[in-house]
């Protein structure tokens, strides 16, 4: 991206101008015949050329129902976003770009589903998803064989990159991001000793993080005191919280989603837990705040996005955002919103090479995998950019503090010094 100072005002108006009609990305989105987004002309559908007509298709597939729908709607806020603005700079050189909505919902064959429509009926150029981890780990491959180019908007499990030669994220992995929150910790109370661990046994990524904090805790010399399980879908944690709390602990640490890790910091403190609690990325989401409300006051939660980044284009996706949903973006809206940026700028720079409109579809995802990997891109999370087998390559990374009013009304994210 330019990063002249002098183009920051207009950036930034553009930005605000595109919002208008913008809905709020917390209603699941569905296609219909008449709003196909297939690239097309005269509305008939091409299953062979990349672009004979007035779009080019890029596929978003997460959490639009479920449990999981507290991190996807986030996802589909940003990714709107970027759709509203890349569009509005000119899109792919004069073509604009149409994202293809398909909801995942919260499991692995929810995530299938969509891969598949997504590739074989709607024909994107590549797909922006799954939510999760746990679905990426069945769905990926769907597009590895098809050949279709994934970005991971929120995957940072172990493995995922190793999926396939098509398969590449932007959320930097748990090991880098995880440890960065017991570290804050520790400084917040130097005289820490024991850990009680909390994790959602039936979600890869959960089991994945568990073992980095669990990892972590152990190099920083604490005391591992208790690893207590749970499933993503409970509500009632008063067996793992009383076990934990037995324990003494100085400090807890939650591997889970918004919904159950919400409720398990609720739990926690109402069996009169005061110590400091770690949240994992799955509880990296203001929508936990409706959850445990003023009880989640305090929870500490590394981040690989902040809001006060530096940087053109994190100004323009703040304002954006802010305009649009009165708040600060969260991590997973830039996430999502980079995921397409990478889209749009790899496309732009192809079609620079070789014009993607005269690309049978087959080779143009193969041109625009390769292209993706090898790209450099200024995005709200900072600097990006690939390594030969899709890891993403960044460099900033944050911890954050919840801060709650009193009566648990509203909330926000304090990004610690």
């Amino acid at each position: 991206m330019n990063n002249a100072i002098a183009r920051t005002s207009a950036l930034l108006s553009t930005c605000a101008l595109l919002l208008t009609g913008c809905g709020g990305g917390t209603s699941p989105v569905t296609n219909s015949p008449t709003n196909s987004p297939n690239i097309t002309k005269n509305n008939t559908p091409s299953d062979t050329t990349a672009t004979t007509g007035t779009a080019i298709p890029i596929g978003i597939a997460v959490a639009q129902t479920s449990n999981v729908a507290l991190l996807g709607q986030e996802e589909v806020a940003g990714a709107k976003l970027a759709e509203k603005y890349f569009n509005s700079k000119g899109g792919i050189n004069g073509t604009p770009i149409k994202l293809v909505f398909q909801d995942t919902s919260g499991d692995e064959a929810g995530a299938i589903n969509a891969f598949q429509t997504l590739i074989n009926k709607d024909k994107v150029v590549g797909i922006v998803g799954p939510t999760l981890s746990q679905q990426a780990f069945s769905a990926d491959p769907i597009g590895e064989r098809a050949k279709v180019p994934i970005i991971g908007p929120s995957n940072t499990a172990k493995g995922i990159p190793e999926i396939g030669d098509y398969i590449a994220r932007v959320s930097a992995p748990v090991s880098i991001v995880a440890p960065n929150s017991v570290k804050a910790a520790l400084k917040q109370n130097p005289q820490l000793k024991k850990v009680a661990v909390f994790y959602a046994q039936n979600d890869a990524f959960s089991k994945s993080e568990t073992e980095i904090f669990q990892q972590t805790v152990k190099d920083q010399g604490l005391e591992l005191v208790t690893v207590q399980k749970f499933q993503t879908s409970d509500t009632d944690f008063q067996s793992q919280a009383t076990n934990g709390i037995n324990l003494k602990p100085d400090l807890v640490i939650i591997s889970g989603l918004a919904a159950d890790g919400g409720n398990l910091v609720r739990q926690l403190r109402e069996l009169g837990y005061k110590g400091l609690i770690v949240g994992g990325n799955g509880l990296n989401t203001s929508n936990l705040l409706p959850v445990c409300k003023a009880l989640c006051d305090g929870v500490l939660i590394a981040q690989a996005y902040s809001p006060e980044h530096p940087g053109e284009i994190n100004a323009a996706f703040r304002k954006a955002y802010t305009d649009e949903y009165k708040k600060e973006p969260p991590q997973f809206s830039a996430q999502a919103f980079t995921a397409v940026q990478v889209y749009v700028e790899a496309l732009q720079a192809l079609d620079k090479k070789s014009k993607v409109n005269k690309l049978q579809l087959p080779e143009l995802r193969t041109e625009l995998n390769k292209q993706i990997l090898i790209g450099e891109y200024n995005t709200p999370l900072g600097e990006i950019g690939f390594t030969p087998i899709g890891e993403v390559v960044q460099k900033d990374f944050y911890v954050a503090q919840i801060k709650m009013a009193k009566d648990g009304s509203q909330g926000k994210f304090t990004f610690l010094k």
